[in-house]
């Protein structure tokens, strides 16, 4: 479900941002800029149809954000985990070092055994 809204929400968008691009605005939009001079790119009547077009592609676009929101909270909810908040980057835990010791260790290079020490008797 959350891709499919994703999905349709994708869609939204580009359909929006390209209806906004091709209507004519005060400084002739983008039909001007490909030679479209004062006219409108698709004819007079279709500057209506298209802001009608958009207005429904803006609501439709503010009504699924809203929907997409409410979906994933309530499925972050459902599974019992709290959104995490995000407050710059990650900073890795510092690995703890082992306790020095009284005794110094001998370095014993690794895959031998060290030598037995004589004792004094």
């Amino acid at each position: 479900m959350a891709i499919a809204l994703q999905i349709l929400f994708v869609v939204c968008t580009a359909l929006l941002i390209l209806l906004i691009l091709i209507q004519k605005g005060r400084g002739a939009g983008l039909a001007g800029a490909f030679g479209g001079g004062g006219q409108s790119a698709f004819g007079t009547k279709t500057a209506d149809v298209l802001t009608k077009i958009t207005a429904g592609f803006a609501a439709a676009f503010f009504l699924l954000s809203i929907v997409t929101g409410m979906y994933l909270m309530h499925q972050v909810r459902s599974q019992g985990q709290a959104p995490q908040q995000q407050q710059g980057p990650a900073r890795p835990q510092p690995d703890k070092a082992p306790a020095p010791s009284d005794q110094p260790s001998p370095a014993v290079p690794a895959g031998e055994t060290p030598a037995a020490t004589p004792t004094g008797k």
